[in-house]
C-alpha cells in the first residue's frame, strides 16, 4: 500500500472523483464511507479488536476479500477510522461563528475533544505519534493555529502554543477514555479499586517517608473521588497553560 493511495483514501470526500469509465461493469455494492462507518461502529460497541477486516466484512455481509477492494489493509482501515472521528469535532472553520474570547475558543476545542474520546474510547488505544494526514487532523490544527494567530505571538511560538494545547488536551482526554475502557472491561470503578486496596494506608504507608502526602491528607486535600479529582486537575492544568500563554502576551 503506497502513501499516495492512503492519502487518496483519507481525502476521498474532499476532491472530485474521476468519472467511471463506460462499460466498467456493475456498480459496487459498498463504498469506502460505509466500510469506515462500520469499523467505527464495531469499535465503539465491542472494542478495537472487533473492527478487523473479517469483522467488518461479516457485519456488511460480504466476503473479507471483497472488503480489500475498498480498503487495502487493516492499517489503512484504522487510519480512515481515526481521521473520521477526529473530524467529528464541531470546530468552526474559517469565516464561521466562534466564541469571541480566545480562551473560550480553546475551551471549545477541549470540550469537543473530550466528547470525541467519550464517544470513541478505543481511540485511546491508538498511538498519536504518527496520526493520519487527513482532513480531521488538518481541521483541528487549523482551528488551534487560527486561535493562536490572533495573539500577536511570533510565528514559531504561535505553532508551539497550538501544539502545547493539543498535546495537553488530547493526552488528558485519551487517558480518561482509557480509564473508562478499564472500568467497562473490569466492571469495577476506580474508586472501588482503591477501596479494595485500603490496607495500603493502614499497613504499608509510612508517614515518615511520605511527609508531603501525609500533610495534604491531614489538611483534607484527598477528599474528592477519583473522577472528581481528575476533572479538577485537568481544568487546573489547562487554565494554568492558558495563563502562561497570556503572560507571554503581557511581556512582549
Amino acid at each position: 500500500m503506497t502513501v499516495d493511495r492512503t492519502l487518496a483514501l483519507l481525502w476521498r470526500n474532499h476532491r472530485p472523483l474521476a468519472p467511471a469509465a463506460k462499460g466498467a461493469g456493475r456498480r459496487p455494492s459498498l463504498d469506502v464511507n460505509e466500510v469506515v462507518a462500520t469499523g467505527i461502529r464495531l469499535a465503539d460497541s465491542d472494542g478495537l479488536a472487533a473492527a478487523s477486516m473479517g469483522g467488518v466484512a461479516k457485519e456488511l455481509g460480504v466476503g473479507t476479500m471483497t472488503l480489500y477492494t475498498y480498503v487495502p489493509s487493516k492499517d489503512d482501515l484504522l487510519e480512515l477510522m481515526i481521521d473520521q472521528v477526529l473530524g467529528e469535532r464541531e470546530l468552526p472553520g474559517p469565516g464561521e461563528p466562534r466564541p469571541d474570547d480566545w480562551r473560550a475558543q480553546v475551551y471549545l476545542y477541549s470540550d469537543q475533544t473530550q466528547l470525541m474520546f467519550e464517544r470513541h474510547p478505543w481511540l485511546s488505544q491508538v498511538s498519536p505519534v504518527r496520526p493520519p494526514a487527513g482532513p480531521g487532523l488538518m481541521a483541528a490544527s487549523e482551528y488551534l493555529l487560527s486561535i493562536m494567530s490572533t495573539l500577536d505571538l511570533a510565528p514559531r511560538e504561535t505553532n508551539t502554543a497550538a501544539v502545547a494545547i493539543s498535546t495537553y488536551v488530547d493526552s488528558a482526554a485519551s487517558l480518561a477514555a482509557e480509564g473508562r475502557l478499564i472500568e467497562r472491561a473490569s466492571g469495577q470503578s476506580h474508586d472501588s479499586w482503591w477501596i479494595e486496596r485500603s490496607d495500603l494506608w493502614e499497613t504499608y504507608f509510612d508517614v515518615e517517608r511520605h511527609p508531603a502526602m501525609t500533610a495534604i491528607w491531614n489538611a483534607g486535600g484527598f477528599t474528592a473521588g477519583t473522577d472528581e479529582t481528575a476533572a479538577e486537575s485537568y481544568r487546573y492544568g489547562l487554565d494554568r497553560l492558558l495563563d502562561g500563554i497570556a503572560q507571554r502576551l503581557d511581556v512582549q
